[in-house]
């Protein structure tokens, strides 16, 4: 190799990325329509979701984005964000490796274990939901597709 391709090589800058995973993620599985799963999810569980633009993730460079629907409640005491993202839509899934699972609840902002249990405890006591469980984020192999 001539020294100055070697030199060329050695003069690279790489840009290393980091996901923004710090979020809680709940994994919910309910045969309910998204609007649905929200209306059920605001009356018992005091929530107050909207929908909001789709979530729209690119799974190829050459191809459009896929969209999945969203929605979004904010709370001012705590600063908390929830977002309730479907995992499937007629083209595939947002989180491919989680099929079973119809939607996520992501939570931005600390939410202590106290409030989460109660969360995820509402969600299991409504009739239509079969589970909801704390995953973590780290472990999916698509984890980039929840960054919102």
């Amino acid at each position: 190799m001539n020294p100055k391709a070697k030199s060329s090589l050695l003069n690279k800058t790489y840009l290393k990325l980091s996901l923004d995973l710090d979020f809680v993620l709940i994994a919910i599985t309910a045969s309910l329509k998204d609007y649905v799963l929200c209306h059920k999810i605001n009356t018992n569980l005091s929530f107050n979701f909207e929908k909001i633009a789709d979530h729209e993730v690119y799974f190829k460079i050459n191809e459009p984005a896929l969209a999945f629907s969203k929605y979004y409640f904010y709370v001012d005491q705590g600063e908390n964000e929830y977002y309730i993202v479907n995992n499937r839509n007629s083209e595939g899934f947002l989180i491919p490796e989680m099929n079973r699972v119809d939607y996520f609840l992501i939570i931005h902002n600390y939410l202590d274990p106290e409030d989460l249990n109660y969360i995820i405890r509402g969600l299991n006591k409504l009739p239509d939901i079969q589970v909801a469980a704390q995953v973590d984020p780290l472990r999916l192999k698509s984890k980039e597709n929840l960054v919102m």
